[in-house]
């Protein structure tokens, strides 16, 4: 009975993890269906070798395999690494069946726990990380912070140029900044209030030749000469 508590306690988790947690925050498919099929694999590898005596250090050198094979193959942020490993981690503990049976169910909840406190929207929602390119180069620090403070509107904590191009007159630079749109001045690049509309009136019509007599500019209405031959 305990082997079968833990395989539907594994599956239930995985999947609070990758649709609950993971798809409604970063909405990218292809990870799901590697979290999903990663999880469930090595839970049945893991209470397969859980019988022999050398289960414990076979299961923990194919977690070390597939996290090396993983991680090579393509490239993840840290969050899908967290999440990667929270799936390993979920199917080891079920596969290994860990004496008590509490054990293992309080160590799947506090896994879940931590990636959904950690991975919330409401924990530091300001904080913020991109890849800046800025249109010249700049390599006196303040001088750096304060471009980039009017780009990302907010505060930068930290900025580490990666190219400083003075031939081509641009900066790439990897920023680490808090979200503040407050703190953009008024008479900044993105504080700058919209441009002035000018109106313009439409063009008078040019009466057909034969229709009525042109008047010349300058001249009033009194002062309007018929043409040559007229009575």
């Amino acid at each position: 009975m305990t082997p079968l508590l833990l395989i539907a306690a594994d599956l239930a988790a995985i999947s609070i993890l990758t649709f609950g947690l993971y798809l409604r925050q970063h909405r990218r498919r292809d990870l799901v269906v590697s979290y999903l099929g990663m999880n469930v694999g090595v839970m049945a590898v893991a209470a397969a070798l859980s019988g022999s005596a050398a289960g414990v250090g076979l299961g923990l050198g194919l977690f070390g395999v597939l996290s090396i094979i993983r991680l090579r193959s393509t490239e993840l942020a840290q969050h899908e690494v967290a999440y990667y490993f929270s799936a390993l981690a979920l199917g080891l503990i079920a596969g290994l069946g860990i004496d008590p049976v509490w054990l293992p169910l309080a160590l799947m909840g506090m896994i879940l726990l931590v990636m959904f406190v950690g991975d919330h929207s409401r924990v530091l929602p300001a904080y913020r990380h991109q890849t800046v390119i800025l249109d010249r180069a700049i390599a006196v620090d303040e001088e750096l912070y304060a471009r980039l403070e009017e780009v990302v509107h907010g505060k930068v904590h930290s900025a580490t140029v990666q190219e400083l191009d003075l031939v081509n007159d641009r900066t790439i630079v990897d920023v680490r900044y808090a979200y503040l749109p407050a703190a953009v001045s008024p008479g900044s690049a993105f504080g700058r209030p919209p441009a002035e509309v000018r109106m313009f009136e439409p063009a008078v019509a040019v009466p057909a030749p034969g229709n009525a007599p042109t008047m010349p500019a300058g001249l009033g209405a009194d002062q309007v000469h018929a043409p040559a031959g007229a009575a």
